[in-house]
């Protein structure tokens, strides 16, 4: 038995309270991971606020980093003391699955979003042995303790950070995967990122290190376009002040940008992200929005052979590209240390709040 303190949301839109919660020993397949530090994700908000309906109470968090305290009884490549990133759930067999491309597993919803394992069992309980939501992206990381499984808690080195590292599993490799892995910009390219948050600027720092010309960060603040620019971007536009379609198109001197990023969730961005594209070109989308949005596109603006995709968790491999993303931070060439912000766990609506502002880019809250 496990206990310890962990952010409990008990009702819609409501502030995360602390708790005392408990986890049993993990089962077969799964791990129990001390956390260390756990980066604050829009998808936490979104889920808060219940544009994914996952029931009430639960405990978000799915950016955690920690130390392995103890393995279940089938699980090979990981034991006690391991320092480990834990990425979303997925199960390893099924057809997206063993195609790498686990983003797209069959049960991604059940195994992130359910709020609970697949046997509809919880992994926490609160004080009066009262299941807590938890299973969150299969880890609840809001908290002392998480229990992950095998499959989303990936090993790394232990001669990095560990408190830092806990958004290489989702939002900052969302946005460098959705360059790296799945836009693929070729060496003197061009690609327009909307959105100026942790994963659009995750996603131009990626940019930059695959050699693209022209990076375009759009954005409503000017702190964040600042930012952009110290990150790699080449050029920034606030699209308080101009026509962001209108001055990349101006930029590109091709009539639109070879890629773009929606990173914002918005409807009419994704439409502006969309027409900023040369003919042909590729539109990303990353951004979250709340269940059950839809976009009015003039379909002509596809006709021409645009295209648009979505690409879920930057259509990574994460036990590959986490440790790549690692390699790259201690390279110098992906600063992504420079987007974050600690905080203490008992700080933790404060982070959020923080975050919703745009005051701090990635928060990280960490258990005291």
């Amino acid at each position: 038995m496990f206990e310890g303190k962990a952010a409990v949301v008990r009702e819609k839109a409501g502030p995360l309270v602390i708790e005392d919660v408990k986890l049993g020993e993990p089962r077969h397949d799964e791990v129990v991971v001390r956390i260390v530090g756990t980066g604050v994700c829009h998808t936490d908000i979104v889920v808060r606020d219940q544009g994914y309906p996952v029931p009430l109470p639960l405990v978000l968090g799915h950016e955690g980093a920690g130390v392995v305290e103890a393995v279940g009884d089938g699980v090979r490549s990981l034991q006690p003391g391991d320092h480990v990133v834990l990425a979303f759930g997925h199960c390893g067999v099924c057809g997206s699955c063993k195609a790498g491309r686990p983003g797209y597993c069959v049960e991604f919803y059940d195994r992130n979003f359910k709020g609970a394992r697949l046997d509809g069992s919880q992994t926490m309980c609160d004080v009066h042995d009262h299941p807590v939501g938890s299973a969150f992206f299969s880890q609840s990381s809001f908290g002392a303790y998480a229990v992950a499984t095998e499959r989303n808690a990936i090993k790394i080195r232990k001669d990095v950070p560990l408190e830092l590292m806990g958004p290489l599993g989702c939002g900052v490799s969302t946005g460098a995967g959705a360059v790296l892995n799945a836009l693929k910009p070729h060496a003197g390219s061009s690609i327009a990122i909307f959105g100026a948050g942790s994963v659009g600027l995750s996603a131009a720092m990626a940019a930059a290190a695959t050699g693209c010309a022209k990076i375009m960060m759009v954005d409503l603040h000017d702190d964040r376009l600042a930012l952009a620019t110290e990150l790699g971007a080449t050029h920034v536009i606030n699209a308080l002040r101009e026509d962001a379609v209108a001055r990349i198109r101006e930029l590109s001197e091709t009539g639109g940008v070879d890629f773009s990023l929606e990173c914002t969730g918005n409807d009419k961005v994704l439409v502006q992200a969309i027409d900023a594209l040369r003919i042909p070109g590729v539109c990303g989308l990353v951004g979250a929005p709340a269940a059950g949005a839809r976009v009015n596109l003039d379909m002509n603006t596809l006709l021409f052979g645009r295209t648009v995709r979505g690409i879920i968790e930057g259509d990574s491999v994460p036990q590959v590209f986490i440790p790549q993303l690692i390699e790259l931070w201690r390279l110098g060439k992906f600063p992504f240390d420079r987007l974050v912000k600690f905080y203490d766990l008992a700080d933790i609506n404060q982070a959020i709040a923080d975050s919703e502002s745009g005051l701090v880019l990635k928060p990280i809250v960490r258990p005291t």
